[in-house]
């Protein structure tokens, strides 16, 4: 999948080079969360996956599930060749394309979560605030407390700290692969964490609807695809004109 991908990237890009778009085209390319399964087969051998030596994988409220790559590029608009370490998630792309395509956010949804990432794409070193972001996965029975659920899977992140399921403390600063629990050295920060999480959990929870479906056996879009390469093939991209 991974080669699939470099290959289709590269492929995106030489046509923005040919049909020179490049300059009006912003490319961003990103993950939606960690590895995916702990492990794989390759010829009928188990291998490890790549993790980059971070906790656990996709599904998980550890470093190794919820942090993510993500490449900007927009020629001549965005500066280029610069790494940014300060604490962004998905909840800040919103404000971000409102302010890169001018768009004048409505006053009556200003209470938005979320920042403009702006100046930080262009100075990895401007101010950005500390803040808190939440992480929650539970799924709870169709007719279940949600507050049940509660603490299933569940970090607070700052710029320093990890607080996960209510009870391990992190310093992601100094132990960025969350392989010493430190709650105990700093129950401030625990109790700190954790009433945050409690108000975020009371303001979000009339907002959630979470309840645990069944899947479908069956996926219709697997179905179709399988039937068409059958009956007649995937047919080859065709270069759009431009």
């Amino acid at each position: 999948m991974i080669e699939n991908i470099d290959d289709n990237f590269g492929i995106l890009m030489e046509k923005l080079d040919e049909w020179e778009l490049w300059e009006d085209t912003l490319v961003i390319f990103m993950t939606d969360n960690g590895q995916a399964g702990r492990s794989a087969k390759l010829n009928g051998e188990k291998i490890s996956l790549f993790t980059a030596g971070f906790k656990t994988g996709k599904g998980s409220p550890y470093e190794g599930g919820t942090r993510v790559p993500a490449f900007w590029r927009w020629k001549g608009k965005l500066r280029e060749g610069i790494d940014i370490n300060a604490l962004t998630a998905h909840v800040d792309l919103f404000r971000t394309f409102a302010t890169l395509s001018g768009t004048l956010i409505p006053a009556g949804i200003q209470k938005l979560d979320g920042r403009d990432m702006l100046r930080l794409l262009n100075n990895p070193n401007a101010n950005w605030a500390d803040r808190h972001l939440f992480i929650h996965k539970g799924r709870w029975d169709k007719g279940e407390d949600p507050n049940l659920s509660k603490f299933t899977d569940c970090a607070v992140r700052t710029e320093r700290w990890r607080f996960v399921n209510n009870r391990v403390l992190y310093d992601i600063s100094n132990d960025p692969y969350e392989k010493k629990d430190v709650s105990s050295q700093y129950p401030e920060v625990v109790a700190q964490l954790r009433g945050v999480y409690d108000a975020w959990w009371e303001e979000t929870l009339p907002l959630m609807v979470n309840e645990n479906r069944p899947y479908t056996k069956e996926q219709p879009q697997w179905v179709r695809y399988e039937q068409q390469k059958r009956d007649r093939g995937i047919p080859d991209w065709n270069e759009p004109d431009i």
